[in-house]
């Protein structure tokens, strides 16, 4: 059975940390949906476009193996006051499927309450609200913690995607 994964996004979002896993994990032969703080088509930082493949209201822990979520401070800043979002993650959480973030991307993780007692890395920025949620946060490229994976930046995407498909093999 085909594997899926969402991208959760919201407007301001990081190009590359968007664009980067919707191809490289669509090359793993994963289905990718794409989800969008306020439901509609939003840019990212340098104008990358995006259109929501999926409303928020509409995501179902037990319709995806993979949860994706970018940084780029404004787009998880939005995204981590959508409700839905926070319990679609939360839910993602607590059957331990796998959960990806990357730079700022961590703020809906920690909205969503289930940082307590991971380990992580982000940008450095934040590095203060992923300890203070309960985190043990890594000053590392790349972070694998169980079913959760982060990295600081998008410098590490590459890093950060070959983690993530590790451990979806």
């Amino acid at each position: 059975m085909q594997k899926r994964a969402v991208i959760i996004i919201g407007k301001g979002f990081e190009d590359s940390e968007f664009t980067y896993p919707f191809y490289r994990l669509q090359e793993e032969n994963i289905k990718v949906d794409v989800a969008i703080a306020g439901d509609k088509s939003v840019s990212g930082k340098l104008g990358q476009e995006a259109t929501p493949t999926i409303k928020c209201s509409e995501l179902k822990e037990k319709d995806f193996d993979i949860v994706v979520i970018p940084g780029g401070h404004e787009g998880p800043d939005r995204a981590r006051q959508v409700k839905e979002i926070l319990v679609f993650v939360k839910e993602m959480d607590e059957k331990k499927k796998l959960i990806a973030t990357i730079c700022h991307g961590s703020w809906v993780t920690i909205s969503a309450k289930i940082m307590k007692g991971k380990k992580a890395t982000c940008y450095k920025g934040m590095k203060d609200d992923l300890i203070n949620s309960g985190c043990e946060y890594l000053d590392e490229d790349v972070v694998v913690d169980g079913h959760f994976v982060s990295s600081p930046h998008f410098r590490n995407n590459h890093q950060w995607m070959r983690a993530l498909i590790e451990k979806i093999r």
